[in-house]
């Protein structure tokens, strides 16, 4: 499975230059306070987590949680980040369909969480919220860093 600077630990905001690991490198993937709270949630009722964003349409275009494993990766899956999140003890992985990852490279990504209905699989469902990405593009530093 690749990994695409998955190290890179995810912290929040998503406006401005990409958070960074402690080696400097950029992140592809922050998340919004909002979203941190509602991963916590999730974690604390049914464990370690994981997301996966896959092309397509309906539920295929927004990120889906599950429990960590749940979802079945492999190499037509790229890693993109060990998100770091308050209060949850594992880093929860960030995957992206290898052939979405190809247009998406160039872009930076915040998981966001807003009220509505999600996609019936995803953890978050049944709480009345679903998650989404809101995303930019790269610079042009993060995305040398990022992208060699």
């Amino acid at each position: 499975m690749p990994e695409a600077n998955a190290t890179a630990a995810a912290t929040r905001d998503g406006a401005g230059p990409a958070p960074r690991d402690g080696l400097g490198t950029p992140s592809r993937v922050a998340v919004t306070d909002a979203a941190a709270a509602m991963m916590y949630k999730l974690y604390t009722v049914h464990g370690p987590l994981m997301f996966h964003q896959s092309g397509g349409c309906c539920d295929g275009s927004s990120p889906m949680c599950y429990l960590e494993g749940e979802f079945r990766t492999g190499a037509s899956d790229v890693l993109l980040a060990r998100l770091v999140i308050e209060g949850i003890t594992e880093p929860v992985t960030f995957w992206m369909g290898a052939e979405q990852f190809e247009r998406w490279r160039h872009t930076h990504l915040t998981v966001d969480v807003v009220p509505g209905r999600g996609g019936g699989f995803s953890l978050e469902a049944p709480e009345g919220v679903r998650f989404l990405i809101r995303s930019r593009l790269l610079t042009d530093a993060e995305d040398a860093a990022l992208n060699r």
